[in-house]
């Protein structure tokens, strides 16, 4: 079912109950955890940094979230927003891979890392002396990424990612889940076409109104041929490119002449929780579910969202 959702009507909760009347000043979705922990690793020889909840309290195992950075941007870049999304009950994996591309050498995410992932999670797990031993969901694999690294996991989701964005073939782990990207389109460069992508597992395409280097026409136009259902597409007021990183236009990456009018720790955050709620939600939770289908739409100013179920 195809939903296209204003502010102004019902608010549509979770199990598709119609919840009417107005809210005043509500609060966004909290994160469930308000420590972050940190610590550098290894994935596949490739430097990545992790981030998880801090608590001693008895929890499910959290479920690993990797991160496939755009086309030169660091791993630092995106401390804030993995931050954000480990607070709300994720194993973020953060790494830096270097490869060649057309003959120019950079940080290009690979779609290789997703298996890659999976096996350091079993690893981590196992591992005497890892802040995480036991405590790593390693059935489940979800996806966030940026700009080309989104475009690498829009391959992942169709169970096949393919050149440029791995050096060879290579399918998707059967422990990916679900996937949240920002910034990311499917546009071939410098043509007006979009390729339908025939996703197997549910995405959300997060886009910033002022990207000036992903164009929001091309990003409401990926939304529109991805094939596989649940799908989500957030349109965040105000926000560039950069709008997930730590600060505007990172170094070694094209920048973004668009200018941000949001405040940058604000659009991170924004992006950070749609992107987090979402993946909860495709995971069955209830108050990710209530977010992403329709209350956050309704509550989270300057954001608009259209979703098939």
């Amino acid at each position: 079912m195809a939903q296209r959702f204003s502010r102004r009507g019902v608010l549509l909760a979770a199990g598709g109950a119609v919840v009417a009347g107005a809210l005043i000043s509500p609060a966004p979705a909290g994160a469930a955890y308000s420590s972050v922990g940190t610590y550098g690793t290894t994935v596949n020889g490739d430097p990545a940094d992790v981030y998880h909840p801090n608590t001693s309290s008895p929890h499910q195992p959290w479920p690993v979230v990797l991160l496939l950075q755009g086309a030169n941007v660091g791993r630092a870049n995106y401390a804030g927003f993995a931050r954000k999304v480990a607070s709300y009950g994720f194993v973020v994996v953060v790494p830096d891979h270097t490869r060649v591309i057309f003959g120019v050498p950079g940080l290009y995410a690979d779609g290789a890392e997703a298996t890659w992932t999976v096996a350091w999670a079993t690893a981590e797990n196992a591992r005497t002396g890892s802040p995480l031993k036991g405590q790593i969901d390693t059935g489940t694999l979800l996806l966030t990424g940026h700009s080309f690294g989104g475009a690498a996991g829009l391959g992942l989701s169709t169970g096949l990612s393919t050149p440029p964005f791995t050096d060879v073939p290579v399918p998707a782990p059967a422990q990916l889940k679900a996937a949240a990207f920002y910034g990311t389109n499917n546009a071939v460069p410098g043509s007006p076409v979009i390729p339908p992508v025939a996703n197997t597992i549910p995405v959300a395409l997060i886009q910033g109104a002022a990207d000036g280097v992903g164009s929001p026409a091309n990003g409401l136009g990926t939304y529109a041929v991805l094939q596989g259902v649940p799908k989500l597409y957030v349109s965040v007021a105000g926000a560039n490119h950069y709008a997930i990183t730590d600060v505007q236009n990172p170094a070694g990456a094209r920048p973004d002449l668009s200018p941000q009018t949001l405040d940058q720790a604000t659009g991170v955050e924004v992006v950070a929780r749609w992107a987090a709620l979402w993946l909860r939600a495709q995971l069955g939770d209830p108050v990710g579910c209530a977010w992403v289908y329709g209350l956050g739409d309704a509550v989270d100013a300057g954001v608009e969202t259209q979703f098939a179920r």
